[in-house]
């Protein structure tokens, strides 16, 4: 049997665990074991099973005397006999048969013999020894539970009364170690149990398993309070988390209400009941399973404080509202239920942030806990009055409203820089701490509006702010979690009111539109004749270089400009901040390469003009003074070729060469005259619409308004500057502009050269003829001749080069402007050949040679 006994201890280690250490009952168990295989179940089996059978039918004729089950039964032996898959069917069937004994509520009067000469009878159990465990089955059939009851009555062991353990458990529960039960460390992360006891009292599974459930209620309350107990005494515990351990604070004590009067239920019960302390009374005791009835609810609050502890540990501020929020998007109705309640009470700091910032314009909110921080670097920055501006036309004098252009362009830098950063950087917003209740777009118009608010009161020194103040907040009330559409009404009703104070302030007090209309006129050129006054003015001037010019005669002749032209009705503020100066110059440059307009802004209006704004339209300027310098400049050549041709009446053999340069020079007059137009209708009047619209509406905030104007001013100098979208392609048509601007210069400049000439030699004519009626008023000398003639020979040659040069990259811009991906380009580049007169050459030549039959 040393084989079977090999075999038999893996299976009983497997089975009883109990076993593998308790030597005394692994041999019990081998010996027992081995007492089975010795008997005789399974020998003698045509005898034991005709026997059998015959037990099952008196068993079935008792049941049913009609006989109809003993005549079924006896048909399924006989198919069962056929059949060999199933090789032990005694046993089956002896099994069937006992499971069918178990489910009357008599037990079998009908003794099995198989199962009588298998186990030994009460007289022999006794004879053995109490260590053997085959002295636990009895021949009179009782039930297991009884006799591992009997067993354990033989072994002296029996299970520890349960009123101690519910005592030890509601230790458990508050974390506590028990006399019995203890956790086996003190930190909160290693809470095992410990089951104690000896070998005469033992704890069963079951109960240690129901000690365990009910234990986890002292691991999560212990992590619960450590939690609160560390952020009380923390230093910088934001006002949510603060929140936060206030309602966890509420709920352990109501827990431990709830365990005091447990404890006092169990006291009462020991002392009422007759039985000493370690009887349970099974009608009003407190035992375990009504213990784990009592707190079910309470584990569930406590795994989802623990929870949001867990949580709270890694997020801060509005980031822990938004991860409690997070858990009502759950089917249980205790679970949204719990997380409602307490997102009302950790809510209550950040409605609190939310009214003041919304309504007032103020952000309270010490420990950055809200979703709008601020930048106290910046401060705020008072409006400054015009006449305080350090440059510009300054005061008033005695002459009328000019005085003395003075200051430079950096002087108001800083301010413009400052009022930009406290618009667009002081607050910022923070999508992290944005509550999801809230939602993204509700939460940019609360930051919009708080920080309008706030602009208004400091920046703009309304005084009507705390008019729009209680405006705002008679049509909100309270704010809380509770009334989500309620809130979303107050913040759609604050962010109306404030936008639209906002662009009142903007509009009325500070003039904007007075402003983007004098950028329009003066810096776009839209003050035809003041443009031409200033060119008239400037003109000589700038044609000399750059180190020889001075602002003080730049300015004088910016405001004879003005004097003489309709801007001298526009606003004297206006007049106050429009300044001449030269930009930073290098060798070789003239004046046309530096001038400049500027035009001074201060806070609060450099939060829309800001420096980056007005660096664009200094840009524009000067392309666009560039193009009034071209179309003055061929106005006066076509008076001067148009007007002189009868000068030289002489000279018929330079007619042909006059009709040309008049070809080429309508030529660059048409092109510069549906280029400007094009500039100052299609693009500069269709922008300033679309802007002037936006403004009268009155709708969106002051992020709307810079946004706005921006689009406005790069659609401007996208579509002026002909800016293609295309990567490496964005100013290839502005280089062949400025190119062809430099061939029409040059080409004016020759025929200035070319029409000298002409003069020249018209009077050396004229002295022929005064020569030959008589009179001498000079000889020239035949050195002057030859010297003429070349000097004609490369007048013409440069005339030539410059129309033909001009022509061919204005056919190059015409074909580019064709496939530009923008529209309005493409519709310049059908002004410019209307009447296809920038075709390619070669498709300008007819078909050659005659049509062949």
């Amino acid at each position: 049997m040393a084989t079977a006994s090999s075999l038999l201890e893996p299976l009983l280690h497997t089975y009883v665990p109990a076993s593998r250490t308790d030597e005394s009952l692994k041999n019990d168990l081998v010996s027992h074991c081995q007492e089975i295989l010795k008997s005789h179940i399974g020998q003698k089996t045509e005898t034991n099973f005709s026997q059998l059978t015959d037990l099952v039918k008196r068993r079935l004729l008792q049941l049913s005397p009609s006989g109809a089950s003993a005549s079924k039964f006896t048909n399924l032996v006989a198919r069962l006999l056929d059949q060999p898959v199933l090789s032990r069917k005694q046993e089956s069937i002896l099994f069937l048969f006992a499971l069918s004994s178990l489910n009357t509520r008599q037990p079998p009067t009908i003794q099995i013999p198989v199962l009588t000469t298998s186990f030994p009878s009460r007289r022999q159990v006794q004879q053995q020894s109490p260590n053997n465990i085959s002295s636990l089955i009895g021949e009179d059939g009782a039930s297991s539970a009884s006799r591992l009851k009997e067993y354990r009555l033989l072994k002296g062991v029996s299970h520890m009364n349960e009123s101690l353990l519910v005592r030890d458990t509601l230790y458990l529960m508050q974390g506590i170690s028990g006399k019995y039960v203890r956790f086996s460390s003190l930190k909160d992360d290693e809470k095992n149990l410990v089951f104690g006891g000896n070998s005469k009292n033992s704890i069963s599974p079951s109960t240690q398993a129901l000690i365990l459930r009910l234990a986890e209620l002292g691991y999560l309350y212990s992590r619960v309070e450590n939690f609160v107990r560390k952020r009380e005494s923390a230093h910088g515990v934001g006002m949510i988390e603060q929140s936060l351990c206030h309602y966890l604070q509420i709920q352990l004590t109501e827990y431990y209400r709830l365990i005091a009067v447990l404890e006092t239920h169990l006291s009462c019960t020991q002392r009422e009941s007759a039985d000493p302390p370690s009887s349970v009374n099974e009608e009003t005791g407190l035992s375990l399973r009504r213990l784990d009835v009592w707190v079910t609810e309470w584990r569930l609050r406590m795994r989802m404080m623990s929870v949001c502890v867990e949580g709270a540990r890694d997020s801060h501020g509005g980031a822990l509202v938004n991860l409690i929020h997070s858990y009502t998007d759950n089917g249980d109705p205790f679970v949204r239920r719990f997380t409602d309640e307490l997102l009302e009470e950790v809510s209550r700091p950040f409605f609190a942030t939310l009214q003041k910032w919304l309504f007032s314009g103020e952000l309270y909110d010490p420990f950055e806990e809200f979703f709008v921080t601020a930048d106290s670097s910046h401060g705020h920055v008072p409006y400054v009055h015009p006449s305080s501006l350090p440059g510009g036309i300054s005061q008033m004098s005695n002459e009328g409203v000019f005085g003395g252009f003075s200051g430079d362009a950096e002087d108001l830098s800083g301010h413009r820089e400052n009022g930009q950063k406290l618009w667009e950087t002081k607050y910022r917003f923070r999508k992290d701490m944005l509550p999801l209740f809230v939602g993204e777009s509700f939460g940019r118009k609360i930051f919009s509006t708080g920080k309008s608010l706030n602009f208004i009161r400091y920046s703009c020194l309304d005084s009507d702010w705390v008019v729009t103040r209680e405006k705002m907040s008679n049509t909100g009330g309270i704010l809380e979690y509770g009334d989500i559409g309620g809130l979303e009404r107050s913040i759609d009703t604050a962010y109306q009111v404030a936008s639209h104070r906002l662009f009142e302030v903007f509009i009325e007090k500070f003039k904007l539109l007075d402003h983007l209309s004098a950028l329009k006129q003066f810096l776009l050129l839209g003050h035809g004749d003041f443009a031409d006054q200033l060119m008239e003015a400037l003109g000589p001037s700038l044609a000399r270089p750059a180190n020889t010019l001075y602002r003080h005669n730049l300015t004088a002749n910016l405001e004879t400009a003005i004097r003489s032209s309709s801007a001298l009705r526009d606003p004297v503020d206006v007049l106050r901040r429009l300044d001449a100066r030269m930009l930073e110059y290098s060798h070789g440059e003239i004046g046309w390469d530096v001038f400049t307009l500027e035009y001074k802004v201060n806070p609060p209006i450099d939060t829309v003009l800001d420096l980056e704004a007005m660096e664009k339209y200094l840009k524009l300027f000067k392309h666009l003074w560039q193009m009034k310098r071209i179309e003055k400049t061929l106005d006066k050549g076509w008076m001067r070729v148009t007007g002189g041709a009868q000068k030289f009446i002489r000279m018929p053999e330079l007619e042909f060469e006059w009709h040309k340069v008049r070809l080429v020079m309508a030529e660059m007059i048409h092109f510069i005259r549906q280029l400007e137009a094009y500039c100052r209708l299609e693009v500069i009047e269709c922008s300033w619409k679309v802007l002037i619209d936006f403004l009268n509406k009155k709708e969106g905030d002051l992020d709307a308004l810079i946004d706005c104007h921006r689009t406005y001013l790069d659609r401007i100098a996208k579509k002026i500057l002909l800016w293609n979208s295309k990567p490496g392609k964005e100013e290839v048509l502005l280089r062949q502009l400025l190119d062809i601007f430099a061939f029409i210069l040059q080409f004016r400049e020759a025929t200035d050269n070319f029409y000298n000439f002409c003069l020249t030699e018209s009077a050396r004519k004229d002295q022929e003829m005064d020569a030959e009626r008589g009179l001498f008023t000079g000889t020239p000398k035949e050195s002057d001749l030859a010297s003429s003639q070349e000097h004609l020979a490369g007048i013409l040659g440069r005339l030539n080069e410059y129309g033909s040069g001009f022509s061919e990259r204005v056919l190059v811009l015409v074909q580019q402007l064709q496939i530009h991906p923008d529209l309005d380009c493409r519709f310049l580049g059908i002004r410019l050949s209307f009447s296809d007169y920038y075709k390619p050459r070669r498709e300008q030549q007819p078909l050659q040679g005659p049509a062949k039959a």
